[in-house]
């Protein structure tokens, strides 16, 4: 079976806040940032994969604190764990006060991505190969990450089955 060390798929990527940017609280819009770590996990999930990935799901996104405008903000992937055709991607949001050079974590976010072949059917991924301590932590907890993942698709698709799918105005 073929193996990539996590390190091979691990991608960065920092902005700055700008007035555009922010709410009516002068806070980095959480939409905005969740797009930032879409894009970026799945830059993470391809270089793993080396072919075309898809996002399966957005397991969490948990933002710790908020980001105002005078900060920049580093986004940090990669694979920490892989199945078959999927990959379970890390994000790390570092935010930096670019005034005092105050570091901290301001959201962290796990996502699942499925690769594909030129079908577009699922296709073998490489295992991941953790070496760092943080990698290695993310990759021994990832198999209970994955029963949850089940577990919440599961029932996903049980409550799909009683929803209707006429608008409220019909």
């Amino acid at each position: 079976m073929e193996q990539r060390f996590v390190k091979e798929s691990r991608c960065y990527k920092t902005f700055r806040v700008f007035p555009t940017d922010v709410n009516n609280y002068n806070t980095l819009f959480g939409g905005k940032l969740m797009a930032y770590i879409d894009d970026i996990a799945s830059i993470s999930a391809a270089k793993h994969s080396r072919c075309s990935v898809v996002t399966a799901s957005t397991d969490s996104v948990d933002f710790l604190s908020p980001i105002p405008m005078t900060s920049s903000v580093c986004l940090e992937s990669f694979v920490t764990w892989t199945g078959r055709s999927s990959m379970e991607v890390f994000v790390k949001v570092i935010t930096e006060d670019l005034m005092s050079g105050e570091r901290k974590i301001a959201a962290t976010s796990f996502l699942t991505f499925v690769a594909l072949d030129d079908e577009l059917k699922p296709k073998p991924v490489p295992r991941a190969v953790p070496e760092t301590e943080e990698e290695i932590r993310l990759h021994e907890t990832a198999t209970v990450r994955a029963d949850m993942r089940r577990h919440r698709r599961d029932e996903s698709k049980k409550f799909a089955d009683v929803l209707t799918t006429t608008y409220s105005w019909e």
